[in-house]
C-alpha cells in the first residue's frame, strides 16, 4: 500500500493490462456484430475488424507498456552513477 502512497511503483501498467482486455473483448464483439450483420458491414468487414483490431489493441498497449519499461531502466541507470 505503501508504494501506490508514495509513487514508488507504477500503477498505470496494471491498468493498461486491464485496457488491453477490455479492449479485446470490444474488439471481439464489434467484429462478430459486424460479421452477422448487425451494422450491416458483412463478414470480410468483420474479419478485417477483428484482425486489425486485434492486432492494433496489442501493439497500442505494448507502446505504452514500452514507456514505461524505458523509465524503470533509466531509473536503474541513474541509481548507478
Amino acid at each position: 500500500m505503501k508504494d501506490i502512497f508514495f509513487f514508488d511503483s507504477m500503477l498505470t501498467p496494471k491498468i493498461i493490462t486491464l485496457l488491453y482486455w477490455i479492449g479485446l473483448i470490444g474488439v471481439i464483439i464489434g467484429g462478430i456484430a459486424v460479421m452477422f450483420g448487425v451494422f450491416g458491414g458483412g463478414f470480410w468487414s468483420g474479419l478485417a475488424i477483428l484482425v486489425g483490431g486485434l492486432i492494433g489493441t496489442r501493439l497500442w498497449c505494448e507502446l505504452l507498456i514500452v514507456m514505461f519499461k524505458i523509465n524503470e531502466n533509466l531509473k536503474q541507470i541513474a541509481l548507478r552513477q
